[in-house]
């Protein structure tokens, strides 16, 4: 757990920075594979996110008590309330995106939950007094046009595509609020005293969700809790909390920008773990995204050497 250990006095190099951010997108791109995996035991979408964040809670709140007490302790009431908040907002991100996905076609659900990023970067400017540097604007509509390439032969259908479309939007404004109070506390605390009561609130939403949905928490075989149980290592815990050492060091905005790259990271998996084949949309759209990511990140390197 090398990203937990870091402290939020000593700033790291560039290159770590860059290495945990792309630990933190192939962390998170293991989740589609995962849930594909979990489906197929006949666990229901809710379920699934619930127990994602009952696992990683389970593992990192523990490990939080015993070596971060000091600093959760010290979460002032404001901080406190901005901690649930987050918690609020990464809960109803994973319910409302995975809700999505029953009503509109997977092209418009990832297009439109993709287009968070843009949230954050609006966000930032106004809140966090962080505007996007034009590089980044530049990057962030390249992104974007890769994003709708990647989906391009699967829009349109859905049984609802009107509310499959809002509640996919809501789940872009869910997680570019998650992403802006990290960037805002991980100034002041290490990630593990955040992650660990963010994780935990954004368990007990889903758990409430899935519960009220009518989506069962058990019965399921031996082998679907063990994908449940690898979702909440591998793309919460090394994933989200990766993106969330990042938070510490770098915007919002470039940070949301670089999960766009995690179609491209679950593809790049599923062909090598799964025999999938990449179709030319998915490398073209693929290809367009990266280029977004690393236009954007040279305009944060080149905000951050004007601040030194």
């Amino acid at each position: 757990m090398t990203p937990a250990s870091d402290s939020v006095t000593t700033p790291p190099t560039r290159a770590k920075t860059s290495a945990v951010l792309v630990v933190g997108i192939l962390g998170t791109s293991m989740g589609a594979i995962l849930v594909r995996l979990a489906y197929g035991e006949g666990v229901p979408s809710l379920s699934i996110a619930a127990w994602r964040l009952v696992f990683a809670s389970a593992i990192l709140l523990p490990y939080a008590a015993l070596h971060q007490r000091g600093q959760m302790v010290r979460f002032e009431g404001r901080e406190m309330v901005w901690v649930i908040v987050s918690g609020l907002f990464l809960g109803l991100h994973f319910a409302t995106w995975i809700a999505s996905l029953a009503y509109t076609s997977v092209a418009s659900s990832v297009v439109l939950v993709s287009t968070g990023p843009v949230f954050v970067g609006l966000g930032s400017w106004v809140i966090l007094r962080e505007p996007p540097t034009p590089r980044q604007v530049a990057g962030m509509g390249l992104a974007a046009v890769g994003s709708v390439v990647i989906s391009w032969g699967d829009f349109g259908g859905g049984t609802a595509p009107l509310l499959g479309d809002l509640l996919a939007l809501t789940g872009a404004v869910m997680v570019a609020g998650y992403l802006m109070i990290g960037r805002h506390l991980r100034a002041r605390r290490s990630v593990v005293a955040y992650a660990a009561p963010v994780y935990g609130v954004a368990m007990l939403v889903l758990v409430a969700i899935a519960l009220l949905s009518g989506q069962p928490m058990a019965g399921f075989p031996p082998m679907a809790f063990l994908w449940l149980l690898a979702l909440g290592v591998v793309p919460q815990l090394i994933g989200h909390t990766s993106l969330n050492w990042a938070l510490g060091h770098l915007s919002a905005t470039l940070v949301a920008m670089a999960t766009l790259a995690e179609p491209v990271g679950a593809s790049i998996l599923a062909y090598l773990l799964l025999g999938e084949t990449v179709g030319w949309t998915t490398g073209a759209g693929g290809a367009v995204v990266l280029a977004g990511i690393y236009l954007a990140s040279r305009g944060e390197a080149r905000r951050r050497r004007a601040e030194e």
